[in-house]
């Protein structure tokens, strides 16, 4: 913990009084050696825009998914004896176990190493796809995506937690949707690259859809393994950064109040993230946004085969959309930080996702509902990532955000047991069910969960800004005001 005093928000200053509090922070500015001393404003800018490009560099390179969906229409129904909610309740009990571990991942690996954490779940990822290409029966793939749900639990919110102690609050969301886009685009790659495993049917005996598992699973440990050289830990003790680098990161994460990655295990932070009222409803936007985002992504290929498309074509039509889904959720992740108004493009995105489900549930025409399924994919994949961005700008202190995200993310990803149970094959190609579930957690869930939290947010800020909780820490002790992290008069929220 080190002394504050309260200085300009990233929105406006408060012209008052100093107020002095104890809060958990990186370290103070002041108290940190400057690199560049004596160099002007246009030179020190040269330098950290050569800093920041060397840093993402090294911090967003890797994704790697396994695509199920695609595996379906390669024959594993029948090649397992699938029948009647089969292949829904192989993707069920993933989000089963998905769930559970998710909440408490970014504790494991705030509690470990980024780099042990990340090698150790993608191998585990990756050989665990490869052993679902081996099975021989329905209880072998059951068994398989269970243990697929542990392993995988730990990647997406451990990727945004890991990411958010190295970047400012308003440079997050743009490699946040880097690497989310990366999502989309394995959705693309995947259609393409199942479509050509898919042709090496009967080949050493084996589907071709344990094929798509097996070389996809193998790709993925091959990743893990790279991590041990391609992860870094923490920009304090980053090896690809020289000594000065070194302070030029913490200088500018402590110039964004950014907390240390230093902090102390303290359970209180658990709890702190657990009362928060931030954190559900973030959590009931993510549901809204997650649910149609499954539902798209475990069975786009399904829809295209209920409008007429079989195979191969139907893999190849599938690329698309997720590629349109990146290129949308990076241009919303860099509009987000330059507005910093990611409840508003959070908005504005899910309209075009209701858009997107309306035309597919609305209209019989192949050709309508595949220009549906592009306004769906650009509506959904930037909202996912803007909402995790948008947790980690308003959440402070490692811990506390670190369990907020996992929090957050797995009361989504539980929601993937809707997902996987809505798109019923008897009411191809109109899916009467599983658009309608869609469209109701798009609006009431990511447009009006969106509205509410601008709204509170903007509330908040309004009384911080006008002094009206400026003795909100009143009485408590320097140990009190450390846990409670962001409930600070001087803290401003992102709206």
């Amino acid at each position: 913990m080190a002394s504050s005093t309260e200085n300009d928000s990233e929105h406006g200053s408060k012209d008052k009084a100093p107020y002095t509090v104890q809060i958990e922070r990186s370290e103070n500015l002041h108290e940190l050696f400057d690199p560049d001393e004596g160099r002007t404003d246009q030179e020190r800018a040269a330098i950290d825009r050569k800093l920041m490009r060397k840093v993402d560099i090294y911090l967003i390179p890797w994704l790697s998914l396994a695509n199920i969906g695609n595996a379906r229409l390669a024959g594993m129904e029948n090649d397992l004896s699938m029948t009647g909610r089969g292949y829904n309740n192989s993707l069920t009990i993933f989000f089963v176990s998905y769930a559970i571990a998710e909440a408490i991942t970014n504790v494991i690996l705030k509690r470990c190493t980024p780099r042990l954490f990340f090698m150790a779940i993608t191998i585990l990822w990756g050989s665990i796809t490869v052993c679902a290409g081996t099975v021989t029966n329905y209880s072998g793939l059951l068994a398989c995506r269970f243990f697929l749900g542990l392993a995988e639990a730990g990647l997406y919110p451990g990727v945004s937690y890991y990411l958010s102690c190295w970047y400012r609050r308003d440079e997050l969301g743009i490699r946040a949707a880097v690497f989310f886009s990366a999502a989309a685009l394995a959705g693309s790659f995947g259609g393409l690259l199942a479509a050509a495993i898919a042709q090496m049917d009967g080949i050493g005996g084996k589907s071709g859809w344990a094929w798509i598992f097996i070389i996809e699973g193998l790709a993925t440990v091959v990743v893990g393994i790279a991590c041990y050289w391609m992860i870094y830990d923490w920009p304090d003790n980053a090896r690809f950064l020289t000594p000065e680098d070194r302070l030029r990161l913490r200088r500018r994460l402590a110039a964004d109040k950014q907390p240390s990655t230093a902090e102390e295990y303290d359970k209180r932070h658990i709890f702190a993230a657990f009362r928060d009222w931030k954190t559900w409803v973030y959590g009931i936007i993510y549901i809204g946004s997650i649910i149609p985002l499954y539902a798209f992504s475990l069975f786009l290929p399904t829809i295209l085969r209920g409008m007429g498309y079989h195979s191969t074509q139907a893999q190849l039509l599938s690329v698309p959309p997720y590629a349109c889904a990146a290129v949308a959720t990076i241009s919303i992740g860099w509009l987000a930080d330059r507005t910093r108004c990611r409840g508003y493009c959070n908005i504005a995105v899910t309209l075009l996702g209701i858009a997107g489900f309306l035309l597919l549930v609305s209209s019989p025409s192949p050709k309508t509902q595949y220009a549906g399924t592009f306004l769906a994919a650009i509506g959904i994949y930037p909202a996912i990532s803007n909402v995790n961005t948008w947790v980690a700008n308003n959440v402070e202190g490692l811990y506390k955000r670190g369990v907020s995200m996992g929090v957050v993310i797995g009361c989504g990803n539980l929601s993937g047991i809707v997902s996987s149970n809505i798109y019923l094959t008897n009411e191809s190609p109109r899916f009467w069910t599983g658009h309608g579930v869609v469209l109701g957690s798009l609006f009431f869930g990511a447009f009006c969960g969106s509205i509410l939290m601008v709204t509170l947010l903007k509330r908040e800020n309004a009384r911080r800004l006008s002094g009206k909780r400026d003795n909100m820490h009143e009485g408590k002790s320097a140990d009190e005001i450390w846990i409670a992290g962001d409930k600070r008069p001087d803290f401003i929220y992102t709206i």
